[in-house]
């Protein structure tokens, strides 16, 4: 039985990071097709992406796009979740439903919708409506996270707070955030994440100014190239980084 439960948990790995060391390998082929044989290892490909100015200004947008939209998201998810937990209103359930709908619907329906909203009020796609598209579906999975992680401890510690005097930014800022750094800290860098990795939303919402996976896209159409693998690469290494460093740091004092 132990010998199936690891072969189980081995298969497991293996079927999701399989396609993950495919890809990092044939970043690095030396010839012009990311598949099989290899024919040997280079560089050129890690070079020519970081040399390529439209690809790092796509680079650059999707990281302004990223940790703007999911600033403003959890922002947003952190009032509403501390309003919410902090009184019962007659409305509270329905509100609560309103705020987590987005979670329960196509990207593609947002992204129509969303294209409609900014030309009837004559606003073109930019970087800005792709933004406020990434806040749509982030802010839900922003509360959700936070409005699960608010237990009785944090709302007696906030009432408490308030008897003694402080106000309500106080509360909010010296009490409830620094309780909640773990739920935060989770709820941003998914919503990061969510935002870095978002196509549809993006490529109907930009123009000019594109964001990284609708650049990917547009390579993709000339054809298959180690290149596009060795941005895989780099964007894969740089969450794997960011995910270790968190494990070590901010989720590791959390626990103790």
């Amino acid at each position: 039985m132990r010998f199936l439960s690891w072969a189980y948990l081995v298969a497991l790995f293996a079927f999701i990071l399989l396609p993950v060391v495919v890809l990092v390998i044939f970043s690095f082929q030396d010839g012009r097709l990311p598949v099989p044989p290899f024919r040997g290892a280079t560089l050129k490909w890690y070079a020519e992406i970081l040399s390529d100015r439209d690809l790092m200004a796509a680079l650059g947008n999707s990281l302004l796009v990223a940790i703007g939209s999911a600033t403003l998201a959890l922002l947003l998810g952190f009032m509403a979740a501390s309003g919410l937990a902090r009184v019962a209103l007659p409305g509270t359930l329905a509100m609560r439903a309103l705020l987590i709908a987005p979670m329960t619907v196509s990207y593609l329906i947002i992204a129509l919708g969303l294209l409609q909203m900014f030309n009837a009020a004559g606003v073109g796609p930019s970087l800005l409506t792709t933004g406020i598209g990434h806040v749509v579906i982030n802010l839900p999975l922003c509360f959700s996270i936070l409005y699960a992680a608010m237990g009785e401890h944090q709302k007696n510690a906030m009432r408490a707070a308030r008897d003694l005097g402080a106000g309500e930014w106080q509360v909010l800022a010296l009490v409830s955030a620094p309780m909640l750094a773990p739920a935060l800290a989770a709820a941003f860098f998914l919503s990061v994440t969510f935002s870095w990795d978002e196509f549809i939303i993006a490529f109907l919402l930009t123009r000019f100014d594109v964001t990284l996976p609708v650049e990917i896209w547009s390579m993709l159409r000339s054809g298959l190239s180690p290149k596009t693998n060795a941005i895989g690469s780099l964007v894969f290494l740089v969450s794997v980084a960011i995910t270790v460093t968190l494990e070590f740091t901010l989720f590791r004092k959390a626990r103790k």
